[in-house]
């Protein structure tokens, strides 16, 4: 494997530098830095010409200025990289490391949760073949497939913004809002669940009405002007997800887990009380690493009480467990520091923003309202790359579960007598993953680059940005220093999907057969 990976890692070596070689050369040939200054009056034109000559080495033809550019990249072995400066004078370095933080917080939660929610709906459309549900899923994701993403974010910006901020000022919600979420939430349950049509009924009926009467509540007392879970919301969510955690990794057959999850339910809303003073305090994230910290142990702990033998999936599906009600009580944090920052003249009642990364001149204001303020200028643009990647998880999953259903392996763990959950979960949905990994790592490894129409349209200033701003200004240094980069991430992410596939498929094996 070590010889395989240096083989890998040589090969990939040789095309970085190959095409960063033809990039640089058509990139130098196809633009003119001095066409402006041309076409100037001013009277010192020549010189800035010859300054500007001198400077970008422009007298030099450009085969032998990228093997100069190269020197200095290759100085990162001996510890003094040098990517040149940018035409504002910033070395390129500095311009990237500023904006990859940028970049990764726009898209990292939008691509966790078009992962997780692309690949979950997908295997379950799979399982409801030629269902409702299935039909619906298949046109809600060809519709989203289709859609531009500038459309999409115009779209939010409007309704999800401008709109659901005046919203906010009442926090009221109508009848009709009431009875057309109400209809949308049975409707989605009823086709997921599926069954007769007596049973569809059923269950949109009873969702249908209990979504209406959670609605009103919601309206009634005003609870999206005051949010907050508090302990009872917190202990009802964490037994659900304990029962959830459990049926997904082993079964509520394991009676075992479902009391180890439950136990961690009890303590993870037994640990809310203190973790307020903790998570209140004026080191705030010391309060966070104490929380899951002390629930993390507290897994572990409780897993040794309860499993005798085979204590291995047990320990992992109350780490689960404790990791998802942690992040509950640090949700019901934020929540509390809603009315503070809703009602700062920064924000003025207009919470959802439009534009920026942050709400620059907020200050003087405590850690949890400056995280809500982080949070509420993600909200757009992580929404409009969720839905638009979303929907390519869905229908690759649906597809490959399909294929791989259909599979010998597949009716030969049926016919032994294993559970459907046991057959999808630890056969089925195993293999769905081998062809979905490579587009899981290429998709991280692109988002990276910059979503460059989204950080367009909400004004962020991320590697999108600064790719488009290399182009327009003709900066050959800047432009080289972004391509470098995401041709790196582009060959790191091949090499960690082919590793990937040795981990998911025990017959991948590299000289497997000598």
């Amino acid at each position: 494997m070590f010889a395989y990976i240096l083989r890998r890692l040589g090969a990939l070596i040789v095309i970085l530098f190959g095409s960063s070689f033809l990039l640089y050369n058509l990139s130098a040939i196809s633009t003119d830095p001095l066409a402006d200054l041309r076409l100037s009056d001013a009277q010192n034109r020549d010189y800035l010409i010859q300054a500007l000559t001198r400077e970008l080495r422009l007298d030099l033809p450009p085969p032998l200025r990228y093997f100069i550019w190269l020197r200095g990249v290759l100085g990162v072995f001996v510890g003094n990289p040098n990517f040149g400066l940018t035409r504002e004078q910033q070395p390129v370095v500095e311009a990237i490391v500023d904006a990859i933080p940028t970049t990764i917080r726009l898209v990292a939660v939008a691509t966790i949760v078009a992962i997780v929610l692309g690949i979950a709906l997908g295997i379950t459309s799979a399982l409801r073949q030629y269902s409702r549900f299935d039909y619906g899923m298949t046109f809600f994701a060809f519709l989203l497939f289709s859609l531009p993403i500038f459309w999409v974010a115009v779209l939010l910006k409007q309704y999800l913004a401008i709109d659901f901020n005046d919203f906010l000022v009442t926090a009221k919600i109508s009848p009709p809002w009431i009875i057309g979420l109400s209809a949308l939430t049975g409707f989605f349950w009823a086709t997921i669940i599926s069954g007769s049509r007596r049973r569809v009924l059923l269950i949109f009926s009873g969702v249908f009405i209990a979504n209406s009467v959670f609605l009103s509540l919601v309206s009634a007392t005003e609870w999206l002007s005051y949010p907050r879970l508090g302990p009872i919301a917190i202990s009802i969510f964490s037994v659900g997800v304990a029962f959830g955690v459990t049926y997904l990794s082993v079964g509520l057959s394991d009676r075992n887990a479902v009391k180890s999850n439950l136990f961690m339910a009890l303590i993870g809303t037994i640990l809310y009380f203190p973790a307020q003073g903790l998570l209140d305090s004026n080191r705030p994230r010391v309060g966070i690493l104490i929380l899951l910290v002390a629930l993390l142990i507290s897994a572990v702990a409780v897993s040794f009480i309860f499993a005798r033998i085979d204590r291995g999936p047990i320990i992992r599906t109350s780490i689960i467990t404790s990791m998802l009600i942690g992040a509950l009580i640090l949700v019901d944090q934020m929540m509390q520091a809603w009315r503070p920052y809703v009602e700062s003249d920064d924000v003025n009642y207009r919470p959802v923003a439009t534009i920026g990364q942050s709400t620059i001149w907020l200050s003087d204001v405590s850690f949890w309202v400056r995280v809500l303020d982080f949070a509420m200028h993600l909200v757009l643009p992580t929404l409009a790359l969720t839905l638009i990647s979303f929907a390519g998880y869905v229908r690759f999953s649906r597809g490959t579960l399909l294929d791989v259903l259909n599979q010998d392996y597949i009716r030969t763990a049926r016919a032994k007598g294993l559970t459907e959950r046991t057959v999808i979960m630890r056969h089925a949905f195993r293999n769905t993953m081998i062809p979905l990994t490579t587009i899981m790592v290429a998709d991280v490894a692109g988002i990276v680059g910059g979503a460059i129409i989204t950080e367009r349209v909400f004004a962020w200033q991320g590697m999108g940005t600064l790719f488009n701003k290399a182009i327009n200004s003709f900066d050959l240094n800047l432009l080289m220093g972004v391509i470098l980069f995401l041709s790196t991430l582009a060959i790191l992410a091949n090499l960690i999907a082919d590793l990937l596939y040795s981990a998911l498929d025990p017959r991948i094996r590299v000289g497997a057969g000598k």
